[in-house]
């Protein structure tokens, strides 16, 4: 039985730069761009204008390029408060958007991500970067760093994803089938 391609719309939150793409494929299979960019918003306006506007172009990207994922980095704790209340805030718009539409959201650590695309947890940015230009045959590396990022984030989901949601499937019905043992 064949598995159908996955679409899946990466989000590397920020909220001055949004990274943004989308990649379609399946594991062990060649994997494509559909489109990346990245969502910037200017430090001068005010927070709420800021959220608005991200709310507004993340929807659109959604709307425009239908997926049926999106893989969202999970916001950990950095030395800069600020920094990580912006990617929060950021990271809650993209959560919202996708609840909106209907569609399933998937959370990554940034090791996560790395050991999936590099075989290293520990792996820097250019790796990463060098990693996604070969993953997705593309002749140069996107510009800049955050639009790769969520690039890497989608391509982290599609390898991963279908062993993850094997486990939940997997998990969900062992706690089925304990629950009716104790009814019994």
């Amino acid at each position: 039985m064949s598995q159908a391609t996955l679409r899946v719309l990466g989000i590397d939150p920020g909220l001055t730069r949004c990274g943004i793409g989308v990649i379609e494929g399946l594991p062990g299979s060649q994997l494509k761009l559909i489109s990346v960019g990245v969502i910037k918003t200017p430090s001068d306006n005010p927070l709420e204008q800021r959220l608005l506007q991200l709310e507004e172009e993340i929807t659109n990207w959604v709307s425009k390029y239908q997926p049926d994922r999106i893989a969202v980095e999970r916001v950990f704790s950095q030395h800069n408060v600020r920094t990580v209340m912006g990617t929060g805030q950021a990271a809650g718009i993209a959560l919202l958007v996708a609840a909106r539409a209907g569609i399933p959201v998937v959370m990554h650590t940034p090791s996560e991500v790395k050991a999936a695309v590099t075989g290293s947890g520990r792996a820097n940015k250019v790796q990463v970067a060098e990693m996604v230009k070969r993953l997705l045959s593309l002749t140069e590396i996107p510009k800049p760093v955050d639009s790769t990022d969520a690039l890497a984030l989608a391509i982290c989901h599609i390898w991963r994803g279908g062993g993850n949601s094997k486990i939940e499937a997997a998990l969900a019905a062992e706690k089925s089938r304990l629950a009716k043992l104790v009814r019994k």
